[in-house]
């Protein structure tokens, strides 16, 4: 029993905070303002809980495994929890259904949690679910607002169809190999057609999850419509949890397929790039900027998976981990400025720096980040994530990733010189004085910058198995 909680003891938290949750929802409930900072705390401890202590072990007959890799990314998946609960402190006080927030957030990230921690295909299936459906009713959360309807109506489709693919390359998987374990898969898989048919609805699916080229067309529907503190969860944690998994799948389920996979990495890894690049260019809402941003960025972590090996491990999870303290404090700048001046245009940013120079620097140092310049985290993540790309000796491929840097530094700057030189007749008044989002702004600024100068947090990665 104590092997028990201390395997699952990241997903009994999660479970105990949401029935905490579901008694103050049926019981008379409290203020916002203190059912926040009591989940917020409680969030904090998940993330504490879930980086320390962790062992190798599985349960249930192999359907649960855990190991202090698992363990570490489920604590970045947490710190992102965490960290979103802080940056939209302003938008969830004024929220008159939190329980419920959380509640779905939550869920949502439990299924994330028994996702990762998946032993076979049904596990695994079962608990992507819990991480899809509760994200669908999160994007309509905004009831009031059409387009929020929308994006959860896109979501939900969207999330059918890729559910419906995985299912049938599930079942193809069962009838060629006669089992879904990730323990037998290994042994049992060959590059026969049935089975080459079988990974590729797999790998279809988990394409739609990560919003890879072509498979991407929801995403910045999905992200405009849906409240920031959600398109904040999608763009991060929703996508952390699925380059974990999919990780796992490529390397330990599926590594007999490594030339063919490797070959699907390297075309899709170059589409999401180019066409992630050149739509955020064209871009004037913010969210819908950061949406076709995100995809991009799942093109370079396409380029560290096609390493394989332990390179290619290390150099995502800790891409993943600065994506996190990047895009947040990105997303934390638009909700600060969305949920108290109602502005979401790019061109309302323009002179933001002569009245808010705080979210500015916040908001200069996250896009440098996103764009890979030296000395922010950014610069390494994507430093690592061509090294492991470059292993396979494919040089013309990371040529073709380091010219999509170049690309990504014109729309990234152009946004830095809108709010620090462009002036604005009507600039934004003063904004962003939550002492809870300032304090998470500030958080991700300092990991944006000291998790590329301690050199010891990847070899940490490194070692972890």
């Amino acid at each position: 029993m104590n092997n028990f909680f201390l395997l699952m003891k990241s997903e009994m938290v999660v479970t105990i905070i949401i029935f905490l949750l579901l008694i103050v929802k049926i019981s008379r409930g409290m203020k916002n303002e203190l059912l926040l900072s009591i989940v917020q705390l409680l969030l904090l401890l998940n993330t504490v809980i879930a980086l320390v202590y962790n062992q190798e072990g599985s349960l249930f007959d192999g359907m649960f495994r855990t190991s202090s890799l698992i363990g570490f990314q489920k604590g970045i998946l947490s710190l992102g929890t965490y960290l979103i609960s802080l940056l939209c402190t302003d938008w969830l006080k004024k929220n008159s259904n939190l329980p419920e927030f959380f509640i779905l957030m939550l869920s949502a990230l439990l299924g994330m949690f028994l996702m990762i921690s998946s032993g076979n295909l049904l596990m695994f299936y079962l608990s992507l679910e819990l991480s899809t459906i509760p994200v669908a009713a999160l994007a309509n959360f905004d009831i009031d607002k059409r387009i929020s309807s929308e994006a959860a109506i896109k979501m939900i489709l969207s999330s059918a169809f890729s559910s419906g693919i995985l299912l049938f390359g599930i079942s193809l998987v069962y009838g060629a190999t006669g089992t879904i374990s990730f323990a037998e898969l290994p042994s049992k898989v060959n590059s026969g057609s049935l089975q080459t048919l079988a990974f590729v609805f797999l790998f279809t699916a988990f394409a739609f999850k990560l919003s890879v080229v072509p498979f991407h067309l929801w995403t910045a529907d999905v992200y405009e419509g849906s409240p920031i503190a959600v398109t904040s969860f999608l763009s991060v944690i929703s996508k952390g949890a699925f380059a974990f998994i999919f990780l796992t799948a490529l390397y330990k389920v599926f590594g007999s397929l490594h030339d063919l996979w490797y070959h699907m990495l390297v075309i899709l890894s170059i589409a999401s790039m180019v066409i992630g690049n050149l739509f955020a260019i064209r871009q004037q809402n913010i969210k819908r900027f950061l949406a076709f941003s995100s995809i991009a960025q799942v093109g370079f972590i396409l380029v560290g998976m096609s390493g394989g090996g332990a390179s290619g491990i290390s150099s995502v999870v800790y891409f993943v981990l600065i994506y996190v303290f990047s895009n947040l404090a990105a997303f934390g700048v638009a909700s600060v400025i969305s949920g108290q001046a109602g502005k979401e245009n790019i061109d309302d940013y323009r002179g933001l720096y002569q009245t808010n120079p705080f979210l500015s620097w916040i908001l200069a140092l996250a896009l440098f980040s996103l764009a890979g310049i030296p000395p922010t985290a950014g610069f390494f993540g994507k430093l690592f994530l061509l090294a492991a790309g470059a292993s396979r000796g494919n040089y013309w491929f990371i040529a073709i990733a380091a010219l999509n840097m170049i690309i990504s530094l014109y729309y990234y700057l152009r946004i830095i010189r809108s709010v620090f030189m462009d002036k604005n007749e009507q600039p934004l008044g003063p904004v962003g004085k939550d002492s809870d989002s300032r304090f998470a702004l500030l958080l991700c600024a300092v990991g944006i910058v000291m998790v590329g100068l301690m050199s010891w947090i990847y070899e940490y990665i490194q070692g972890l198995k």
